[in-house]
């Protein structure tokens, strides 16, 4: 079966936390929402793997705390419907004694921990809470990323010529040589760049490159 797992645009209660619990015991499912809710965390709860790949996910700060052993579906098949899916939720497993070579495996695919049962529950909220604030830290890089992106789509042509050289090490001399222009006009250009990415200073300008990749090689016609 094909999943459609998408993140919804609507969001949660006032875009806090939530944490998402898989597991097909009941009684577990009661009290892992009880644990979370008890320091004022929203939980969404389902029996089944299947529950939370077929609903649109809220697109806020969240993790996932899941049974490697799952009825149909496991745990394993889950985390890798959500890779497919390109849904990077951190992903807490809970594990049963003879699950180590399953959570090695888990582990290696991205979980962030894993928990064997029965455990503690401070274990339990210092790894969700752990989890939450990598998911945040994460949304943060790629809010910054696709604001610098999107900025990077102003540029012309040509200023991406010159800014790619320019981030490389290049003097303007060397980036007139490279690409035959006047070295008053590649300032000119390197001060439009500037502006318009927000750069105050080459520092900035280097670092704004390096979280977008740019390298010499992106340079059209280069």
């Amino acid at each position: 079966m094909i999943y459609q797992i998408k993140s919804s645009p609507e969001p949660a209660r006032a875009n806090e936390p939530i944490v998402f619990v898989i597991d097909d015991d009941e009684s577990m499912r009661r009290a892992l929402t009880n644990l979370f809710q008890s320091v004022g965390l929203q939980v969404k709860a389902f029996g089944s793997a299947p529950e939370i790949l077929q609903r649109q996910l809220p697109d806020v700060t969240s993790c996932l705390v899941l049974d490697i052993r799952l009825p149909g579906l496991s745990g394993l098949d889950a985390q890798n419907e959500l890779a497919k899916a390109n849904i990077h939720i951190p992903i807490i497993f809970m594990t049963g004694h003879g699950d180590i070579p399953m959570t090695v495996r888990a582990m290696k695919s991205g979980a962030v921990d894993f928990l064997t049962k029965p455990f503690r529950d401070q274990d339990m909220l210092d790894a969700v809470l752990a989890a939450i604030e990598r998911d945040r830290k994460r949304r943060e890089a790629e809010k910054i990323t696709a604001n610098l992106q999107a900025l990077f789509e102003t540029l012309t042509a040509r200023e991406r010529d010159v800014l790619a050289l320019v981030t490389s090490g290049l003097m303007n001399k060397q980036v007139a040589a490279e690409i035959g222009l006047a070295e008053i006009t590649v300032k000119i250009y390197r001060g439009h760049i500037m502006k318009k990415m927000g750069a105050r200073s080459l520092a900035d300008l280097i670092r704004i490159a390096e979280t977008l990749g740019i390298r010499r090689a992106r340079a059209s016609g280069l």
